[in-house]
């Protein structure tokens, strides 16, 4: 017998025409007639989901473009609206959202398939350090080794040693009288190359030893692969003419035409270093006409030389004239500062100003001497605020201060009446571990008087006396004055 089931039906709203046998209408009727539950199965029950199988490693499944007849993922609208937040909270059960779903996605879709073959591939050990390799022991020798008693090894060693060749002249002084200088240099003659014995005959210049220079020169003449050398030629000449022992030619002009522009400076150096001021001269001033140009060094050692004889300042004035003509100039710090010096003796302050510009230009730094040279110098010319000035660049600079320094300077602030800057300066003076001189004494004591400040007179002249020093007598006549008045004002 066949029935038509209407009461219940598994898809709500949709009418089923479907018949059953006998043996399932019984309990559907008693399941419908009877109510077990006391409210309606909630829609997640009565439309259960099919589990889903879990994903298929080998094969990503989310980089592939999803078909439009299934979708793993699909929620019916009605399933999200009405009732379904309430009956999810009651029950406990999970639901995915659209959210959750697309985050579970994404940790799939950067998965990159495997490649067939081993899986779990060994990494390769790391190379051994090496000084874990390193023995213990020290390290082995090299096998290629020059040997040092080379012949080549010890004339690098040899030629151009200084203690060696300042041996030598030891050595050659400590011989006799009748003894030649060859028994000492042909031991070492296959050592030497040219320019070496240059030192050497000049260390004889310094022991005084004209004679063994002479013959040193002439020893090293007859060596072929030691002369021709301009070097050695130049150190004899400038130490037989520093002796007085070189002889002069008569005829200047042909000597300076051959001579080379080395043996006319060495020569000229020897002459000023033996105060033969007139024979430098004379040969600088025949190289003047010869149209040959010497180091202006020269011209500053002969303008400092010459600038010592009051008698000897229209030469001087001449060099200096020269020497600022000269487009190219290269001296030294030392060169400067003596020519400063000079200028300010023989009152050419603006020779001291150009110098100072031009050396300052040139990118060096001037020392304390070129900078005190400059205050004296302005100073004597009464530009004392010019002379300020150069003070306050030297503090600037950092410049240290030496004792000639402080001299000058207490000089021109007791010129100023500048009271406080001269106590000042004093007091540093004495900080950096100077003793003063018995001018600055006499400028603290002269100042403090102009000051009317007395107390302060008595304290410095106790303090000159105690230095081993005694005051002038205009200094005690202007202080015994100064107490007179002051008694007759009390």
């Amino acid at each position: 017998m066949n029935c038509t089931l209407s009461s219940i039906s598994l898809y709500p709203g949709v009418p089923s025409n479907r018949k059953f046998p006998k043996h399932i209408i019984t309990p559907l009727m008693a399941h419908s007639n009877t109510r077990i539950h006391s409210r309606k199965l909630p829609k997640n029950h009565r439309n259960p989901r099919q589990t889903k199988l879990p994903p298929n490693f080998g094969v990503n499944l989310f980089l592939k473009k999803p078909s439009a007849d299934f979708d793993p993922f699909y929620t019916d609208s009605e399933d999200v609206e009405g009732e379904e937040g309430e009956e999810k909270e009651q029950n406990g059960d999970i639901v995915w959202d659209s959210e959750e779903i697309a985050a579970i996605s994404s940790l799939f879709q950067g998965r990159i398939p495997q490649k067939p073959g081993k899986l779990y591939r060994e990494r390769p050990h790391p190379l051994p350090l090496p000084h874990k390799l390193r023995p213990l022991e020290l390290p082995t020798p090299k096998k290629h080794v020059k040997l040092a008693s080379s012949r080549a090894s010890i004339c690098k060693q040899v030629y151009k040693n200084p203690n060696f060749l300042i041996s030598l002249a030891r050595d050659i002084k400590g011989l006799n009288k009748n003894e030649d200088v060859s028994v000492v240099l042909n031991k070492c003659a296959r050592f030497l190359r040219k320019g070496s014995l240059s030192l050497t005959v000049r260390e004889l210049g310094h022991m005084g030893l004209p004679e063994r220079a002479l013959q040193t020169f002439c020893w090293a003449q007859k060596q072929p692969h030691l002369f021709p050398d301009n070097r050695i030629l130049a150190s004899t000449v400038e130490v037989l003419s520093r002796h007085h022992e070189l002889k002069v030619p008569f005829d200047l002009e042909k000597f300076t035409g051959l001579a080379s522009r080395g043996v006319l400076e060495a020569m000229v150096k020897g002459f000023i270093k033996g105060k033969s001021l007139n024979l430098a001269w004379k040969l600088l001033s025949v190289a003047k006409n010869s149209k040959r140009m010497l180091d202006p060094s020269i011209h500053a050692k002969l303008i400092l030389e010459l600038g010592k004889n009051p008698d000897k300042h229209a030469l001087v004035m001449t060099l200096m004239d020269e020497l600022g003509r000269r487009d190219e100039l290269n001296l030294s710090q030392q060169d400067c500062s003596a020519i400063m010096k000079v200028g300010v003796r023989l009152r050419r302050f603006d020779v001291v100003e150009s110098l100072f510009q031009w050396y300052t230009h040139s990118g060096h730094d001037p020392s304390v001497v070129m900078y005190t040279t400059l205050v004296h110098s302005r100073y004597s010319e009464s530009k004392y605020r010019e002379a300020l000035a150069v003070v306050w660049d030297m503090e600037a600079s950092n410049c240290l201060f030496d004792l000639p320094a402080y001299r000058v300077v207490i000089k021109l602030f007791v010129a100023l009446d500048d009271l406080s800057r001269a106590v000042r300066y004093f007091e540093k003076l004495k900080e950096a571990g100077f003793c003063p001189t018995y001018d600055i004494y006499r400028n603290m004591i002269r100042i403090y008087m102009v000051s009317g400040r007395l107390a302060k007179c008595k304290e410095v002249c106790r303090e000159a006396e105690i230095g081993g020093f005694k005051l002038d007598k205009q200094t005690v006549e202007e202080l015994l004055h100064i107490e007179k008045e002051t008694k007759m004002g009390i």
